[in-house]
Order: C-alpha cells, then structure tokens, then sequence
C-alpha cells in the first residue's frame, strides 16, 4: 500500500493506493464518520460490479447504506441529474454527519462531489475511483462541478474529500477504450512535471504494460498533483499548469457534444495542436510534439480533428482559465516542463490554430 498526504492545513487528507482496498473500506472511514449513514453515488456501469462490494464493505460495519445510481456518461453531468441526486439524499435522511461516497469515474467524481458540497451546504465525503482518469487525476484536488449548455464544469466549488481510496485492481475491468483516456491523461502529466516518466512511457507497448505499472503511474502522478494542489488550491496560479491540452480538449468534447471524444482523447488532441503551434512559434523544443503524436498513436489515441479554429475559440470564450480581456494558456518549454503564459484573448489565434 502507498499513501500521499495532500497538505491542506485543517483540510489535509490521504490518498491510499492498494490492490483490494475496495474490500476495506468500511474498516477505514470509521476516524472521520459521526453520522450512521451513508449513500454511495455511482453510475449504471460501475454499480452493477462493483456497488455491492463496496455496500457490504460498509455494512459490515453497521452504516445504513443507500446507493444512488445514475446514468453513465457525461451527458448526465447536469443540473437536472444533480436534482434527482438532492431528491434522493433527502429521501434517504441523509444529515451533515453523515458521508457521500463517490464510486465511479471522473463524471461520478464530479457530480457527486458537487452534490455533497451543496446539500446540506456540505457533507463530508471521499472519493473511490474506479477509472484510471479519475485514479491519476479528477478525485484528487477538490474540483467538483457540473456542465451546463454554455461549457464544461462552469457550474462548480473546491470542496476536498475527506479521502481517496484507489484500487488499481479496478481497472482490470476497465473497456479499452477507457483505459487510453486515462493514459492520455497520465501522459500529460508527464508532459508537463515527468520526463522519466514520459520515457517509461515511450517503453511501453501494451494494454498490458499500463495494467502491470498502473500502481507506480497512479502514485507519480498524484505526487504530482497533490504538490501542485498544495501551492495553489483555487486554482489562481501554478495549479492551471495541470490543464494542458485542456482549453482545446474541452473545446472538442462540447462541440461534439460529449459523445464523440472521451475526455481524454480531447486532451490528446489539445495536446498535439498547441505544441505543434508552440513548436513553429520556436517556444517548444523541436521535435516534441513528434514524440507525444507517436506515443498517443501507439495506444490509438486521436490526434487530431476537424475542427476550425474559429469554432475553438468561441468554445473557449468561456473557458475558467479566461480572466476579463485575458486568458492563460499552458504549453511546454521542453517534456517535462510546463509552463502558463497569460495573454490578451484577442491573441489567441496566434496560439490555437
């Protein structure tokens, strides 16, 4: 077992990453629980598997459990699926010393979360990831959101969990398709802070050698954005370095209205077209942008899209990175070194094209 201590004063929590911790959770929350209660919300693909695991793991213990399950997929990320979340709480008599945990992907994640930072004004809750995106990235940090019409996670809060539980044994029945979109996000975390570990990458050739490292790519990267998320919790400075390739990535997703491209595969795609823009704009070491299209390709990752530049930027009009006329874009010095530079927005076409 490997743990990581997020410092956040009053806030602090651990991330404990173990094969089989799912089985142990019951065990493990009883420090931080006052209440008798618990309603686990997860989603139609995770609950079948894995709900009742988790269900009998608590009750094991003596909680009274509640799970609430919703439909897969980011089109559920909303206001309306959020609704019938509060609906539920309330009908379960769920109170403030009582606990939410999350039990499925970056969309559970993100929609549960939310719902525990606003019913009741905040209830404590932790977060179980069961996708290699949500284990490497969206349970750690504290952002929680919903989308609405006009953009993504525009409807949002920082509330930390209480804790991460992460069982890398969880993505052995993880689609293939879900495994590369958190790959594309592991790789863009060595991208921006790892290049050893970037290189380790480049290495590997198979679904099978992501599975056999998923612990060590867990940890590395939540060492990475635990000290990221340490300097800067609201995400005002350093902590926007976390979202290369995202500003375009987002853009692809909402365009294609969230069905088309997995988060990650937009990120992918954001990647590759800012760092070829940097590149010829001599910022990027050249040749970087060639070893990150080679390595997305190999685990048959996009990376690229028809997509105008126009349409990108008015996507984008409303990107949280934006700030009155300007906006901060993230691009790399070199792999492993990410760097924010602020601009004026109405520059913007020289850097996403």
């Amino acid at each position: 077992m490997q743990k990581i201590k997020i410092n956040l004063g009053p806030k602090t929590y651990d991330i404990e990453i173990e094969a089989g911790i799912l089985e142990k959770i019951g065990g493990k929350i009883k420090d931080f629980v006052h209440g008798e209660k618990i309603a686990i919300i997860t989603d139609t693909n995770v609950d079948p598997i894995y709900g009742e695991i988790l269900e009998n793991s608590l009750k094991k213990e003596g909680y009274i459990v509640q799970r609430i399950v919703f439909k897969a997929g980011e089109q559920s990320k909303n206001l309306q699926v959020l609704e019938k979340v509060y609906s539920e709480l309330s009908d379960f008599g769920l109170t403030r010393s009582d606990l939410i945990i999350t039990l499925g992907g970056g969309v559970t994640g993100d929609l549960g979360g939310f719902a525990a930072a606003t019913f009741l004004r905040g209830v404590d809750f932790i977060q179980v990831p069961t996708s290699l995106l949500a284990q490497i990235d969206s349970s750690v940090g504290g952002k929680v959101a919903v989308d609405l019409p006009s953009g993504k996670n525009l409807a949002g809060n920082f509330y930390q969990p209480k804790a991460v539980y992460i069982d890398p044994k969880l993505l052995k029945t993880l689609p293939k398709k879900y495994l590369h979109d958190g790959f594309a996000e592991a790789i863009k975390y060595s991208c921006i802070r790892d290049i050893e570990l970037f290189e380790k990458f480049e290495s590997m050739n198979t679904d099978e050698d992501i599975i056999n490292s998923s612990e060590e790519i867990i940890f590395r990267c939540c060492s990475i954005k635990g000290k990221i998320v340490e300097g800067d919790e609201f995400d005002k400075g350093e902590r926007m370095v976390l979202n290369f390739g995202h500003t375009i990535g987002h853009a692809v997703e909402k365009y294609y209205g969230f069905n088309k491209y997995t988060h990650g595969e937009g990120v992918g795609i954001g990647m590759i077209r800012i760092t070829d823009t940097t590149e010829k704009l001599n910022i990027t070491e050249k040749g970087t942008t060639e070893r990150i299209k080679n390595l997305l390709e190999k685990f048959n990752l996009p990376t690229s899209v028809t997509l105008k530049s126009c349409e990108i930027h008015e996507i984008i009009k409303m990107d949280k990175k934006k700030s009155g006329s300007k906006i901060t874009i993230v691009l790399l010095k070199k792999l492993g070194q990410g760097e924010l530079l602020k601009i004026d927005f109405k520059n913007i076409g020289e850097y996403i094209i």
